[in-house]
């Protein structure tokens, strides 16, 4: 992988990179193979102290990039000690150098505390009685894509992995986990479910309305059990592109710098088993404001099928029992169903780099067809805005812009997997798995020892 300086722009490398070839880059997908394989290495957690911080429900967040200003004011005004101050401390007017020093100030001052030994630890977010998630968060070894053993699904872009990477050069540390799943159902699986049988290190209700758990492993037998057995698995990247890419960022740097190997060599993971713990993969559903709805329902006409609704829910469960590429529009008085594309107009937009699996997906049919052929909006934020999973915040926001809500099925992980396998990524904004792992509840120092002081 070439040096960081080589990667990222405005300083840190060569302006004008685009994701693809960014992403190539700082992945490593030409890279020369390792051989080594998936690795989760033990490491001493830190932990917020209840009795100095306060409530783990007051001191925790959702992850960075899902927080907006109004939210991350919320967490502010909520308590002195919450995470936000770490991980978004630009939220209250502070520099990435304030929050190193704030993070190294906490930990004087027993807000935080690091564990006496090394461990896995277990997370598990549930809803009432129902397990939602179940994994081991751990050092995660950073494995160039080409090894094909840590999968990207996704494009990154140097903006966010430049701001990522300079809050961890001024922390010094893994602020939160990223999130991948892998198909195990051996011992991992057994170890994990085994910790979780027994009282946590923490439990609490969260405003998600989800119960964070935590417990820790320090066993070094069973630290060699998960070892063996995750040592020929392969995983796909959740959550936590531009984050695990800021890892490969800050391992090239040190290694530029012949530091040789290091705490740098790994990165703040969840893992989860998906044959246990299935993923919720929920869509991301398209709202773009500059586009009216009859004028985008009339040019969806030379390519689809349009059938119309006046009820929401009836129109959304047509959606769902759709086959082949389907969209539901809103943001008028009707709703219009989208469905039985025109293989002929598939064919003449059809990127040519592609394979066909990724050519049939709906995020790509949808930008390729759609946003880029039949409507011709441009692909920036101003012009196309995202909602998570829910259809009738889309179209809300629709109807008070005067846009045109785009609202999508879910893509299958199967297909993202097999995407992936093949070295492609799907395309941007595709994917929306959780539950997320909760931010706050363990953070990896890169330098545990020098943060203790004498």
């Amino acid at each position: 992988m070439p040096s960081v300086d080589d990667d990222l722009p405005s300083g840190l490398g060569p302006a004008g990179l685009g994701p693809e070839e960014f992403s190539a880059r700082i992945f490593g997908t030409a890279g020369p193979r390792t051989g080594a394989g998936l690795a989760l290495a033990p490491f001493r957690g830190v932990r917020f102290v209840p009795a100095v911080a306060g409530d783990p429900a007051a001191v925790t967040m959702p992850p960075y990039d899902l927080i907006d200003e109004a939210a991350a004011l919320r967490l502010l005004a909520g308590g002195g000690h919450n995470i936000v101050r770490l991980n978004l401390p630009r939220a209250a007017g502070e520099s990435y150098a304030a929050a190193g020093d704030r993070l190294r100030r906490w930990l004087a001052e027993g807000a935080l505390a690091i564990d006496p030994e090394p461990a896995l630890y277990v997370y598990e977010a549930a809803r009432g009685g129902t397990v939602l998630q179940r994994g081991l968060i751990g050092g995660l070894g950073l494995r160039a894509e080409a090894d094909g053993v840590v999968l990207p699904h996704e494009n990154v872009f140097p903006g966010p992995v430049r701001d990522r990477l300079a809050l961890m050069t001024a922390a010094n540390a893994n602020l939160e986990p990223i999130f991948l799943v892998y198909e195990g159902g051996e011992d991992a699986a057994r170890i994990v479910d085994d910790a979780a049988s027994s009282a946590p290190l923490m439990e609490f209700d969260a405003d998600d309305g989800l119960t964070h758990r935590l417990w820790r492993i320090t066993d070094p037998s069973l630290h060699t059990q998960v070892a063996a057995d995750l040592r020929d698995k392969q995983a796909l990247i959740a959550d936590g592109h531009h984050r695990y890419a800021t890892y490969r960022a800050l391992q090239a740097r040190h290694h530029a710098a012949g530091d040789g190997p290091g705490p740098w060599d790994e990165g703040l993971a969840l893992l989860v088993d998906s044959t246990r713990y299935p993923p919720h993969l929920g869509a991301i559903h398209r709202v773009l404001p500059g586009l009216r709805p009859d004028d985008a329902v009339e040019r969806a006409r030379k390519a689809f099928r349009v059938t119309d609704f006046s009820d929401e829910g009836s129109a959304v469960e047509a959606l769902t029992n759709a086959d082949g590429p389907a969209f539901l529009l809103g943001g008028g008085d009707t709703l219009h169903l989208l469905t039985d594309p025109v293989e002929d107009a598939i064919a003449r937009c059809r990127p040519s780099e592609h394979s066909r699996r990724w050519c049939r997906l709906d995020t790509a049919v949808l930008d390729y067809l759609l946003i880029g052929a039949l409507w011709d909006v441009p692909e920036n934020e101003n012009a196309i805005e995202v909602v998570h999973d829910d259809p009738s915040a889309a179209i809300d926001r629709a109807r008070r812009s005067g846009g045109t809500a785009v609202v999508l099925n879910p893509l299958k992980v199967e297909d993202v997997l097999a995407v992936a396998g093949e070295g492609e990524r799907v395309p941007r904004k595709s994917t929306s798995f959780g539950p997320k792992p909760r931010t706050g509840l363990v953070l990896r120092l890169l330098d545990p020892d020098a943060s203790e002081g004498p």
